[in-house]
């Protein structure tokens, strides 16, 4: 895979505060990385640095192979704080203040309007935007002289259900289209459906960099149900798969330790005499790792 993006050693501090700790990953072309951690914990001051926005005071980064600088940049379209436009001007005219600046023909207007779903209100002001649509637009800039990397920053800060369902959604889009995507957020939830990689990040230092699926080496785990509760959990304690086994609401929730299927569990359990009527193996989700991640490095 060709990396569109390598950071090495990166690190920013403003005075005695480190903003960003020796952070270093790359980014694969065409994948949608998620830069992922609490507030505060240096997402936004690693995409101001790879942007040339802010000085590091440490580290490096290579955009395409080489040291970043003007034409490099104009490969990535970036939304770093909530979208800008003149309210008193309509969609079109905006984005065609954006085209000049761009340098590139208003006939991409359209087809930028289009994707992101206004190109019925291009004519609309844009203080007459929700805030969801303000968002869509500000993407639509950004792709106007179609980049290779997209960058956002909280792209669904703010936004109702259902502008945050349709942020998703295009995000997904543009993926499909052969861009590369790198967003930073809070939301567990959103980097889960949208990414598939992410970095983990906690107070400027990072904790993970890899695919989602990799986060960490959880086996997920088990929800049984017998009628027999104690004898269930009589038997699945005698078993050497589970690193915990505890009692949740009807269910007895049983994290893994190592591979099992569910129907050879079934036979094991059946032969002690233990008849479920409740049997679902789940994978721990990214919220239940991503806060083993966080507690392990307190």
């Amino acid at each position: 895979m060709q990396k569109v993006l390598e950071i090495n050693n990166l690190t920013k501090k403003f005075g005695a505060f480190t903003a960003v700790n020796d952070v270093s990953f790359s980014v694969e072309k065409g994948n949608v990385y998620g830069l992922l951690g609490p507030n505060g914990s240096g997402k936004s001051t690693t995409l101001g640095m790879i942007l040339n926005v802010l000085n590091p005071t440490n580290g490096s980064w290579k955009w395409f192979g080489q040291a970043p600088d003007n034409n490099s940049l104009k490969k990535i379209g970036a939304i770093i704080e909530s979208p800008k436009f003149y309210p008193y001007l309509t969609a079109e005219k905006n984005l065609q203040i954006v085209a000049d600046i761009k340098e590139v023909p208003y006939a991409k207007i359209d087809e930028k309007l289009e994707l992101v779903g206004l190109i019925a209100r291009k004519n609309n002001k844009f203080e007459q935007y929700s805030l969801g649509m303000k968002q869509r637009l500000a993407i639509a800039g950004a792709l106007l002289n179609d980049p290779e990397v997209l960058i956002l920053d909280e792209p669904t800060n703010g936004l109702d259900p259902q502008g945050i369902i349709q942020i998703r959604e295009l995000i997904q889009k543009i993926a499909e289209m052969g861009t590369t995507i790198i967003l930073a957020s809070h939301l567990l939830d959103e980097v889960q459906k949208v990414c598939s990689h992410v970095v983990v990040l906690k107070q400027g230092k990072m904790l993970y960099a890899g695919e989602i699926d990799n986060l960490n080496n959880s086996f997920g785990l088990f929800e049984l149900q017998a009628e027999n509760q104690q004898l269930l959990i009589n038997a699945l304690n005698q078993l050497p798969y589970f690193s915990s086994i505890t009692e949740k609401n009807k269910h007895i929730e049983a994290k893994l330790n190592q591979e099992i299927s569910s129907a050879e569990l079934n036979k094991i359990l059946f032969e002690k005499g233990v008849i479920l009527s409740h049997l679902v193996q789940r994978k721990e989700s990214l919220e239940n790792q991503f806060f083993q991640l966080i507690q392990e490095n307190k």
